[in-house]
């Protein structure tokens, strides 16, 4: 009797620390998706204004290209 309430309790505790284990495991694997979404995000952001900023000098050269051209005729 003594032998098979060791084993469950063996099995019981066996379980238990593979469930903190897998547990634990999730945690950072939450914490480093956080991480890379951030991180996307600030790339993301980034090459935004990036793209913003490229507009604004397209617009100005066009602009600075119209009067130009108003100007010679």
């Amino acid at each position: 009797m003594k032998r098979i309430a060791a084993c469950i309790l063996l099995v019981a505790l066996t379980v238990g620390g593979a469930m903190t284990r897998a547990q634990s495991t999730t945690v950072a694997d939450t914490r480093q998706s956080r991480c890379a979404a951030k991180q996307q995000e600030k790339m993301n952001k980034k090459a935004s204004k990036k793209q913003r900023k490229a507009m604004k000098q397209a617009a100005k050269a066009q602009r600075k290209a119209q009067k130009a051209s108003r100007h010679r005729t």
